[in-house]
């Protein structure tokens, strides 16, 4: 009788087989983990960039003559865009790690209680750089923009 023992050629083809399939295996945790770092990554710089573009359109929209002022009230500084002289407008402020913008009479309290959550932020400054020329910057980068009402048609065709 013959004894029935595994061919050495056998357990190589198995080894092999298994040692290709545990690879394949990593490749796809690997890729799977790499692929969810980069859909974070990514989710969080568009959150960043809405939050920049949403202050650019917010001015863009509201852009006449002497509509922004920036000033500070409680040690909070206030981005104040007027709405067409109604003697309303946006006031835009961060409140705790939040940035805020609260639709309402101009020049009365700031009430974070009421506005509307705008992203989330530990740096919010404003400053004007220029005449008519503002910088804001938040945790998202900074951002530039500029107040075009009030121009003289000549400065306008400058640019």
């Amino acid at each position: 009788m013959k004894k029935s023992g595994g061919s050495p050629v056998g357990f190589y083809t198995m080894g092999v087989a298994c040692l290709c399939l545990a690879v394949f295996f990593l490749t796809v945790v690997f890729g799977a983990r790499t692929y969810r770092g980069i859909v974070a990554a990514q989710a969080e710089n568009d959150a960043d960039r809405a939050v920049l573009s949403y202050l650019t359109t917010c001015m863009k929209a509201n852009d006449t003559e002497d509509a922004v002022e920036i000033y500070e009230e409680d040690g909070i500084t206030v981005l104040s865009i007027a709405d067409g002289g109604s003697g309303y407008g946006l006031r835009i402020y961060q409140h705790q790690g939040a940035l805020l913008e609260e639709y309402g009479k101009l020049g009365e309290e700031l009430r974070p209680g009421d506005a509307q959550v705008i992203g989330e932020t530990a740096v919010f400054r404003v400053e004007e750089v220029a005449e008519r020329t503002y910088a804001v910057t938040t945790d998202g980068g900074r951002v530039l923009f500029r107040a075009r009402c009030g121009e003289t048609t000549e400065a306008a065709a400058d640019e």
